[in-house]
């Protein structure tokens, strides 16, 4: 339990990253404030909408060697995982640059993997026992997840990805088309082979397990404020209070020390304190069904089709299909060309499917160049905290 003399935290955004340092915090005797202008799990946050994946097997970076040789031909093809905007890319020009660099060798990204392992490789156990301590267990499903190609050889020309993996721990066990068929039934028939990682779990409904943690927090002690963080006050280096707005208000809420965990947002909290960081966001898409015919005895582990590069979980709400890259503006609005690739992936992976009631999606991961996030402190002072740049692993990361 805090005391009135413990230092104060304000936890700037409760999406799952801002929700897991606030509950961390607290539990080592911080009085805690959370900053978020919005509902937690609401889906204005990447939390809400991702591939439900929590795996220790997600260490592979986006860009590998050999990528930049494919970037021309995802510029011209509106179906590739990834696309890129023209009207945007001189502005993103900087941050692909280095995004290419980082994948431009096989030490580097082979070092870009070991750091996401240390992050990653007990995930499951972390967000079980997380999940235990708030009162939703069932969140948590250690379910395992499966890789499914058409063949062998598909798998093998993934060679340096798995390498990776292996490399790090990561063990996987090999299924042919029977045990394939048998361990998710709902596939069809043109996936003839899977890797099935079985130390790996998902979250069976993200928007409720955020919402569920931020209570948990509040449960703990955590305050709540319902405002944007707009920047900071500091005397010399030392932090004294966090500026916060809502609607024409504006309140300094005093602390000792601050957690900027606001995802594609924390870009311009950084530059308040000084720091210029290389982040954008890596626009992901997810299309839901909840009225599908497939039911849980037909698809019990999560599967990504190597065909489509897409999670496909069955959560409480219905069958999602999560997954895309789209490098655009911020400020954009949603390209729902690109939800259409997932839900023709869907039907590809499937057969068809009944779409009555679909919903759809559009967030922003908040991605560094080397998909490394930044969890450091801010140059002009040790009491502000960075976060944020978590890209593809937040969910898996946050704990």
């Amino acid at each position: 339990m805090a005391t009135n003399t413990a230092p104060h935290t304000v936890v700037i955004g409760a999406g799952i990253v801002g929700v897991c340092c606030a509950i961390e915090l607290l539990n080592r005797g911080h009085r805690v404030t959370i900053v978020e202008p919005a509902q937690a799990g609401g889906e204005q946050a990447a939390s809400f909408g991702n591939g439900a994946w929590i795996s220790q097997a997600s260490i592979v970076p986006m860009s590998m060697p050999g990528l930049w040789k494919k970037i021309p031909g995802y510029l011209l093809n509106k179906n590739s995982p990834l696309t890129i905007s023209w009207r945007h890319l001189p502005r993103l020009a900087p941050w692909l640059w280095r995004f290419l660099w980082a994948g431009s060798s096989l030490a580097k990204v082979q070092k870009t993997a070991q750091t996401l392992h240390a992050l990653l490789h007990d995930a499951p156990r972390r967000h079980a026992q997380l999940a235990a301590a708030a009162g939703v267990p069932h969140l948590i499903s250690p379910s395992g997840l499966l890789y499914a190609y058409p063949n062998r050889a598909a798998f093998e020309a993934e060679y340096v990805a798995w390498q990776l993996r292996r490399d790090n721990g990561v063990a996987w066990t090999e299924l042919d088309a029977a045990q394939l068929q048998q361990a998710a039934p709902a596939l069809q028939d043109k996936y003839s082979f899977a890797v099935h990682v079985s130390q790996a779990a998902h979250c069976r409904n993200p928007s409720a397990y955020v919402a569920a943690l931020h209570d948990y927090a509040l449960r703990l002690g955590a305050k709540r404020v319902t405002a944007h963080a707009a920047g900071f006050v500091f005397d010399a280096t030392k932090l004294v209070a966090v500026q916060c707005v809502s609607g024409s208000l504006q309140t300094d809420v005093p602390c000792d020390y601050a957690v900027i965990a606001a995802g594609i947002h924390s870009k311009k909290l950084a530059a308040q304190t000084g720091d210029r960081v290389c982040l954008e966001s890596e626009r992901g898409y997810h299309v839901e069904l909840p009225n599908t015919r497939i039911k849980p005895a037909d698809l019990p582990i999560p599967v990504m089709p190597s065909d489509g590069k897409m999670a496909n979980t069955l959560l409480t709400t219905g069958l999602r299909a999560a997954g895309q890259v789209e490098l655009s503006s911020v400020d954009a609005p949603p390209n729902w060309a690109r939800a259409q690739v997932l839900l023709a992936h869907l039907h590809g992976t499937y057969g068809t499917l009944n779409t009555q009631g679909m919903t759809r999606w559009m967030g922003h991961r908040s991605s560094t160049p080397n998909g490394v996030p930044l969890i450091q402190r801010s140059s002009r002072s040790p009491d502000v905290i960075y976060a944020f740049g978590h890209g593809h692993v937040g969910l898996a990361a946050a704990p």
